[in-house]
């Protein structure tokens, strides 16, 4: 049977990345958090923790540690169902790791957030990444569930379509005229858009690439690429003249309205596929939230094209 105090401490480490503030969060001394480490790490038989500033885990110490929270998960069910065989305060309240791409943040998972949040007394810990990339993170242990654009079965993990995330190619009016000026026709404009300054919002972001490959351009070639990973400041960014880039049509409504952006390309858009994963074990404990945010894509997405 595994060891629930080391366990514990495991969780606490990897949450807050280092032995000393996992130590004020469980009212112990860093030492004692140290050994109860070392006491589980030779029980399983490898390293769990690799130290450094901060802390992170080795693969089997992320697995351990999501083991903790679904357990922890399981508590609070039984205890919200029966409170009698849980008494409250015995218990921490669990804490759901998630990753979310940030267009999907800035959108309708706050609905989905709001609206599980209300219902219940799970905490969340959201995790900022590419689309493309969430999947990677639930396969390695480090969240429970994720927003992604992968739609391919995961290993241990059932997944459920959400719908279509639409978005639009816009550059602002100055940059329009100061780069795209003399495109004569839209192959033109799509060729000067490949070579022309573009936005990302971080080394990952291949949206603007993948718009492009649509058009049978490869815009891997331009290295005037600059890189801006916050929802806000990207689009100012834009607004600003700085380069061109991929929106989600929802967040800029009001920029298309008053001018300060123009789509370009009208009716070239890219739809991004968006699925909810988790992992498979977790299914009943994550059905709430599940359903959150079915119902909270449903109102903000297009329907996923047959």
């Amino acid at each position: 049977m595994l060891d629930y105090a080391g366990l514990e401490a495991l969780a606490a480490v990897l949450r807050e990345g280092s032995f000393e503030r996992a130590a004020r969060k469980l009212h112990v001394t860093p030492s004692a958090i140290s050994q109860r480490i070392k006491l589980l790490e030779e029980r399983v038989g490898q390293v769990l923790v690799l130290r450094g500033t901060p802390c992170t885990g080795t693969e089997a110490g992320r697995r351990l540690c999501l083991h903790v929270e679904q357990v922890a998960l399981l508590e609070n069910d039984l205890r919200r169902k029966n409170p009698e065989l849980v008494p409250e305060g015995q218990t921490a309240l669990p804490t759901l790791k998630l990753a979310v791409n940030a267009d999907s943040l800035s959108t309708w998972f706050m609905d989905a957030m709001a609206a599980f949040t209300q219902d219940g007394n799970e905490l969340l810990d959201i995790s900022i990444d590419d689309q493309d990339h969430t999947a990677k993170r639930i396969k390695e242990g480090e969240v429970m569930a994720a927003v992604t654009a992968t739609g391919s079965a995961i290993a241990g993990c059932n997944t459920w379509p959400l719908g279509r995330m639409r978005y639009i190619a816009v550059a602002s009016p100055e940059f329009v005229q100061r780069h795209l000026a003399q495109a004569e026709s839209d192959r033109e404009l799509a060729q000067m858009l490949a070579k022309a300054p573009m936005m990302y919002y971080g080394r990952k972001d291949s949206l603007q690439d993948q718009w492009l490959h649509g058009l049978g351009l490869d815009g891997r070639r331009n290295n005037a690429r600059h890189f801006l990973p916050s929802n806000q400041g990207y689009t100012r960014a834009v607004e600003l003249g700085m380069g061109w880039g991929m929106h989600p049509a929802q967040l800029i409504t009001p920029q298309l309205a008053s001018g300060d952006l123009m789509e370009l390309l009208p009716g070239r858009d890219l739809h991004i596929p968006m699925y909810w994963a988790h992992t498979r074990n977790a299914q009943a404990s994550l059905q709430r939230l599940t359903d959150c945010i079915i119902h909270a894509a449903a109102a903000w997405l297009e329907p996923m094209k047959d």
